[in-house]
């Protein structure tokens, strides 16, 4: 097994940047066409269409406060996978199978500020072929998950500058792939100021060794991460910041022993910064690939403490 370092030697940003392929800070949202606005459970619902410095449309929708009012905290919700290709950024609104409903309606009911960017391949970028783009991104020296996530980095660009939003409450959130973004991002980009994700985290290295890993779309494939750093050590970077960690135990994505060994060194991390109460788990050992109640109500809680 490929030696990793330890808490007292946490990754280096700007190196998982390049083997994320550079994007990650260097893309940029150049433009933004509002497409149409609806009021929404108390809050405006944006339709937009930002256009990236790479020259491809990213829709997304925005959740905000009626003009006039006081800035508000905000999260960025990153959407899932699970090979529906066709949900995207709808996700938001709509929820998914895995989820015990959207996300949105409970955010804006609690005053938040939601941006939900479409990730390539998903919705209407769906033409893109994950697997198609993945091998040409590999090709060219990139990465499709360092692009997601260089897109992510944008939407928080955006975020900072709304008038709506109070850019020193800013949390990221998801389950599945869009836990993943969520995480990843607050470890390379300190404008994140807590994260939650559900069903996602795992030592990569063990899940290598359970096979769990073939499950993963494309898209998260990063040549060469575990001869730099594990999964653990990663997460450590959002050290001191708040992070809610939750997962399934039946998971195929998140087992026991994998979910463990990841832990075990976030928790380091977490206590070498001084930190250990800034470190949020929920875990049930008889849920699969599902936010349960408890991860529902953990999720709302830690926010609240958090965001308000």
């Amino acid at each position: 097994m490929t030696e990793m370092p330890g808490p007292d030697r946490a990754p280096d940003r700007a190196e998982l940047r390049r083997l994320l392929g550079g994007e990650v800070g260097a893309l940029r949202f150049t433009d933004v066409e509002y497409v149409a606005s609806r009021p929404k459970g108390g809050m405006v619902l944006d339709d937009l269409h930002f256009t990236s410095s790479a020259g491809e449309v990213v829709p997304a929708y925005f959740l905000r406060p009626d003009d006039g009012r006081a800035p508000a905290p905000a999260v960025l919700y990153c959407h899932a996978h699970g090979g529906r290709y066709g949900i995207g950024r709808d996700e938001l609104m709509g929820g998914r199978p895995a989820l015990r409903s959207p996300y949105g309606p409970a955010l804006a009911a609690r005053g938040y500020a939601v941006l939900c960017l479409e990730m390539p391949c998903f919705g209407a970028r769906a033409e893109l072929q994950e697997t198609a783009l993945s091998k040409a991104h590999h090709w060219r020296g990139t990465t499709l998950f360092g692009r997601m996530l260089a897109e992510l980095s944008a939407g928080l660009d955006f975020l900072a500058d709304a008038p709506s939003v109070d850019q020193t409450r800013i949390a990221t959130l998801g389950i599945s792939m869009g836990g993943t973004h969520a995480w990843w991002l607050a470890a390379l980009d300190e404008r994140v100021g807590a994260a939650v994700h559900l069903c996602c985290f795992a030592d990569l290295d063990c899940l290598i060794s359970t096979g769990g890993h073939d499950g993963h779309g494309p898209y998260m494939t990063v040549p060469g991460l575990l001869q730099r750093c594990s999964t653990g050590a990663l997460a450590g970077l959002i050290a001191p910041r708040p992070q809610l960690v939750a997962a399934g135990l039946e998971d195929v994505f998140t087992p026991p022993d994998c979910f463990a060994a990841g832990l075990s060194e976030l928790e380091a991390a977490y206590a070498a910064a001084g930190a250990r109460d800034a470190l949020e788990v929920v875990s049930d050992p008889r849920s699969a690939h599902v936010e349960t109640k408890a991860m529902r109500n953990t999720v709302l809680d830690f926010l609240h403490r958090h965001l308000d």
